[in-house]
């Protein structure tokens, strides 16, 4: 059980045990799974006495997610500030004690991330002072929009300045040129004045702790990741290192005196480590890597300082500390003790360093948001995510590895029911969207954790593709969606099945977009090892994938497609499982939405029609307004009811 609202922990004398889980956990209402976090990215002002959050509104049939400020530490409601519908605050940044800016973003679906607009907002803590910085839009915005022309392009914040001055240093990209810029905003004003440009589209720019641009980071034609260094006596950039055979050099920060800048690292596609680079004489230090995989997360104490602590991503997240004399080391150690079996993270502290945001979570607690002070030694919680669900009721998760037919090692998660049933549960495979660049994690699953509930195993296959092992790893998979990566989610199965703890003659297999893809496409390659197949938002036919929108004229795009699918259309027929209809043998349900971008609607007719043809007809569940995952809440609360129909239905009541 979580602590209530705002119930002080005193960290040096107040141990906090876990609560032994109950023989039967109770039977958790869809509601509780189906109900979006209200309240999430927090994040406090640098002087600790306000509070940026999103929070999920009832409006209508669903939330709507805005910005609302908090007055710290009493958590009264200063302002909220609603956008235009579907448009919402994907991501923001504090430049001074008053004033936010804030990157817009577009719904395109609950099971994706907003997407960026590229448009710049700002506003005070009050509500007050809005004003539109950059975007589409900005015509609309009198003197300002006659005085920059239309925005055609995207940005985002890359530094803010230590005094909290109102400014931000801001990169931009316009859609039709190749090139990138960076600008000094002042966020009352809106006047930009330019510091720098580079001949490369969608560049990252990366400065020194005295605001100076020192890298960027980008791709060249053909996609590959490339960073360039910024020459201040010719005030050019020179083309630093690239990507293209496995390297990968990605600077994210510096050292405070700026000697030694922070960079992600790793060599012929192996495993991403992290390392400081001597700006001086280009020594590079290693300071952490991983033997299972990359480095995930790195933890430091404020901008410009040297980091002190890194996650690993593979298996349960072990954290490293690389500074022992740093007082946040010490911090996060006696908060990690009083949540043992759970993941400790900073979020961001006051200038000042008295006060420290942090986010506790684990693989069966959605999480707790909780405002740390140095001088009581005091922890409160602000806000708890998905509050209906607690902890002691829901599934541990268990990190596993097996070998593949071809002798790579695969890792992934095995979750069993919190309870005993009478029989071994049936199995529920569900493998992760993407596929390239994306990853299962130990944390909190919604859908895992719905199925256990239920009394079903479930097994996530972290198959080559995934993100987490280097880049080769994901390379493994290009050309593979039909071929290798289907074979790692089989050999994971069976694998389960052969460690006695499910009933491998029950399977079933459900995924969501490239999950959706792998369901359908394995129900028509294994048609003997599936009971049932569910594709969510899912893609069924990679012929379509080259002509969607986007595609045409990008050369990065068509580079990339090249990688992922070759141009063999015959491969492409044999991947596509919509051209596969009569070999299933599966019962099937597909969920889909009419307004979904990511995978257009076409995919899931195709599919429907073939099966249709096949005369094997499916389960079918289409809203014609939702997009890649369902917003509304009773649509979402829909799918969760069809799916507990539909496996009980092939699967039986494992309960």
């Amino acid at each position: 059980m979580r602590l209530p609202l705002i119930a002080p922990l005193l960290l040096a004398a107040l141990p906090l045990p876990l609560l032994a889980q109950l023989a039967t956990p109770p039977l958790v209402p869809i509601a509780s799974f189906a109900k979006a976090d209200q309240y999430y990215n927090p994040l406090m002002s640098p002087d600790g006495k306000h509070l940026a959050v999103t929070v999920r509104t009832p409006v209508g049939p669903r939330t709507v997610p805005m910005v609302s400020f908090f007055s710290l530490p009493d958590l009264k409601l200063e302002s909220t500030v609603r956008m235009k519908a579907f448009e919402v605050p994907a991501d923001y940044v504090w430049v001074s004690n008053r004033r936010l800016v804030v990157q817009k973003g577009i719904e395109v679906g609950s099971r994706e991330k907003p997407q960026l607009t590229g448009e710049l907002l700002a506003m005070d803590f009050d509500g007050t002072r809005q004003d539109y910085l950059f975007g589409w839009d900005i015509a609309a915005y009198g003197a300002r929009g006659a005085r920059y022309g239309r925005d055609e392009g995207y940005a985002y914040p890359v530094y803010v300045y230590k005094e909290g001055n109102d400014h931000l240093l801001v990169g931009t990209f316009q859609w039709d040129l190749d090139q990138s810029a960076l600008y000094d905003f002042d966020t009352r004003s809106g006047v930009r004045k330019l510091v720098t440009n580079l001949k490369s589209p969608h560049a990252t720019f990366v400065m020194d702790n005295d605001g100076k641009p020192r890298f960027a980071k980008g791709t060249d034609e053909e996609g590959y990741s490339s960073t360039w260094r910024f020459n201040a006596a010719t005030t050019s950039w020179d083309l630093f290192s690239q990507g293209k055979e496995g390297a990968l050099f990605a600077p994210y920060g510096f050292s405070t005196d700026n000697s030694k800048a922070y960079a992600w690292s790793a060599k012929d596609g192996g495993k991403v480590s992290l390392i400081s680079h001597d700006m001086a004489t280009g020594e590079r230090k290693v300071l952490a890597e991983d033997a299972l995989g990359d480095v995930g997360t790195v933890l430091d104490s404020l901008p410009g300082s040297a980091p002190f602590a890194v996650f690993s991503q593979v298996g349960r997240p072990r954290i490293t500390y690389l500074d022992q004399a740093n007082p946040d080391t010490a911090l996060l150690q006696d908060l990690s003790r009083q949540f043992p079996e759970h993941t400790v993270s900073l979020i961001n502290q006051t200038t000042d360093r008295s006060k420290i945001m942090f986010w506790v979570l684990s693989d069966s607690d959605p999480g707790a948001y909780y405002l740390y002070d140095r001088k009581t030694n005091k922890a409160d919680m602000l806000f708890a995510s998905m509050d209906e669900i607690e902890p002691e009721h829901m599934a541990k998760r268990r990190p596993i590895s097996f070998t593949s037919r071809d002798g790579l090692t695969i890792d992934g998660y095995l979750t069993l029911p919190p309870f005993k049933t009478a029989q071994k549960p049936p199995l529920i495979l569900i493998p992760h969207g993407g596929p390239y660049g994306f990853r299962d994690t130990w944390y909190f699953d919604s859908d895992v954790q719905f199925l256990a509930n239920r009394g079903y195993a479930v097994l996530q296959v972290n198959f080559r593709s995934s993100s987490g092992r280097g880049s080769a790893f994901q390379k493994a998979g290009y050309r593979q969606w039909g071929g290798k990566i289907m074979d790692d989610l089989v050999d994971g199965v069976k694998w389960a099945a052969a460690q006695g703890e499910v009933d491998g003659s029950r399977m079933c297999v459900y995924g969501v977009s490239f999950g959706g893809y792998s369901a359908l496409m394995l129900a028509s390659r294994e048609p003997e090892l599936f009971k049932c197949a569910v594709g969510y938002a899912g893609v069924y036919d990679i012929a379509l994938m080259q002509t969607e929108e986007g595609v045409a004229g990008n050369s990065r795009r068509i580079a990339w497609n090249k990688r992922a699918f070759g141009e063999d259309k015959a491969e492409w027929a044999r991947y596509s499982p919509h051209l596969h209809a009569d070999s299933i043998k599966a019962g099937v349900l597909l969920i889909h939405g009419g307004k979904d971008k990511t995978a257009p609607k076409e995919h899931a007719f195709l599919m429907k029609e073939a099966l249709e043809k096949a005369r094997h007809p499916p389960e079918w569940y289409y809203v014609d307004y939702e997009g890649h995952g369902f917003y509304d809440t009773e649509n979402q609360a829909e799918v969760y009811r069809r799916l507990e129909t539909f496996f009980a239905k092939y699967l039986g009541k494992p309960r």
